[in-house]
């Protein structure tokens, strides 16, 4: 978690995070979308190597996070792989992260989910049809956007712990009762999603608009829809760290 320590970690420095990860979320999109679909960078045909079994993005990602759990990545609770199987350990000596969160933590990796959502759902709307053959950074691109959206959806886990803390005598009755809508309800801020998706779709005017200088002919052309962010975070990214919190409250009287 961030270096505080464990009784110093306020909402407030949680939706401070949560803010910055938006930044993240969009610039990643908007180099993601440089590139078309390239559809052979996800069709096992097309990497015929040997001794491997999938296409070339799933191999670009199980390289990538072997290397970084080499260097220490996935030491730190906020990172989660997507395919966490079969990892090697850490070479670099480990970082005492603060002990913020419930050991049940450990246990939450819906990556899979994300996965699918990225690729089935949210790639097609954003980035044009097409080949250009820039496969590999293709393949980096995508990673960069799954690590950004993961990160900030696993977060969830941080802001329930908070929530937990700063009211347990609401949350302690739900939880003992294993009762998911009453969880659901306690989390719940419209006002607060809201604001979220205003500020993203915001934030995506703003870093993807095109520049060009005595030229307005442009006005109003974003590299990403600002409209898909929003849509992002209210279809996705709200949604699914809804369901981190609560599956992390369910287990935080174990």
């Amino acid at each position: 978690m961030a270096r505080a320590e464990h009784n110093n970690v306020t909402l407030e420095m949680v939706r401070d995070s949560l803010i910055r990860q938006e930044d993240t979320i969009v610039y990643s999109l908007i180099e993601r979308a440089r590139f078309p679909l390239n559809p052979p960078t996800y069709d096992p045909s097309y990497a015929s190597i040997p001794g491997f079994s999938g296409s070339l993005l799933e191999l670009f990602v199980k390289q990538t996070e072997a290397v970084q759990a080499k260097a220490g990545r996935y030491d730190n609770p906020e990172e989660h792989p997507f395919f966490p199987d079969n990892l090697p350990p850490s070479l670099v000596p480990h970082y005492k992260y603060p002990e913020v969160l419930h050991r049940a933590a450990m246990s939450i990796n819906i990556n899979n989910l994300i996965w699918d959502m990225y690729f089935n759902k949210l790639l097609p709307s954003f980035v044009s049809p097409g080949d250009d053959g820039n496969y590999a950074l293709t393949a980096a691109r995508d990673l960069e956007c799954l690590q950004a959206i993961s990160r900030r959806i696993h977060y969830g886990k941080l802001v329930a712990e908070v929530k937990f803390r700063d009211e347990r005598k609401d949350y302690e009755p739900a939880i003992r009762a294993q009762d998911r809508f009453t969880l659901t309800n306690l989390l719940t801020f419209t006002n607060v999603e809201e604001a979220v998706k205003n500020r993203v779709a915001k934030k995506a005017m703003t870093f993807g608009q095109e520049v060009k200088l005595g030229d307005d002919g442009d006005k109003g052309k974003y590299k990403v829809d600002p409209a898909i962010v929003s849509g992002l975070y209210a279809d996705w990214v709200i949604p699914l760290t809804k369901e981190v919190e609560i599956d992390y409250l369910l287990r935080r009287l174990d």
